[in-house]
């Protein structure tokens, strides 16, 4: 392999939001035993578990990405720790791009739709794209489905403090309703509590498990 391919393939963005999120979580966890014990042998567990578990997230990792991601059993300070997620960030594929065009196709029977400024958002730093509509007192999410954008809306009553369905944080939520087919010709309201900050819940998500299969139950 050429030494240009090697550039090419060190430089290529790997890591989806959520699993950056994951990774995050873990590197937490280690500055958290080294606050908590002075125990080496359970600091050096603590970060092969870790280590172990952000492996996890991936099948097929060159051996760049292994050496980048194993940066995370030599963290001992805060610095650091910010250092690596600077550099991990880098890394992270932003979310499809889309447009306040797109986003009016995906809900086509709402007039006047209010989209959220794209140009405020780091398209790097969500899974999803969330807002709600005062006006109409109704959500809306964005979501990649399968290789394809989806829009959901639905109406929202927040908020009390609870269990989100999308991140499993506790958070401010709300219950996201939809109105679903059910047959050929009946409907019928599904939904469940989600975070009120859309923003919050993305940098909550650790896994898209959750968001896929909010999506397939408000799916007609």
């Amino acid at each position: 392999m050429t030494k240009e391919m090697n550039i090419l393939l060190k430089n290529i963005p790997f890591l989806r939001h959520d699993q950056y999120n994951f990774i995050k979580f873990q590197i937490k966890n280690i500055l958290h035993a080294y606050a908590t014990t002075k125990d080496e042998g359970v600091i050096y567990t603590v970060k092969l578990s870790s280590l172990d578990k952000i492996f996890s997230l991936f099948t097929n990792l060159n051996e760049s990405q292994v050496a980048l991601l194993s940066k995370v059993v030599d963290i001992e300070e805060h610095y650091q720790a910010d250092s690596l997620l600077t550099e991990l960030k880098s890394y992270v594929i932003p979310f499809r791009n889309t447009t306040e065009k797109t986003i009016t196709k995906l809900f086509p029977k709402v007039k006047k739709l209010k989209a959220p400024d794209l140009k405020t958002i780091d398209f790097r730093e969500i899974s999803y794209i969330g807002w709600y509509d005062i006006r109409s007192e109704r959500k809306f999410l964005v979501a990649d489905y399968n290789g394809e954008l989806i829009g959901i809306q639905g109406t929202f009553m927040k908020s009390i403090k609870g269990i989100c369905s999308l991140c499993n944080s506790y958070e401010e939520v709300g219950l996201f309703t939809a109105n679903v087919r059910s047959g050929k010709e009946t409907y019928t309201n599904r939904g469940n509590y989600i975070c009120a900050d859309s923003d919050n819940c993305n940098q909550n998500l650790t896994s898209l498990e959750k968001l896929k299969k909010f999506i397939e139950l408000l799916s007609n």
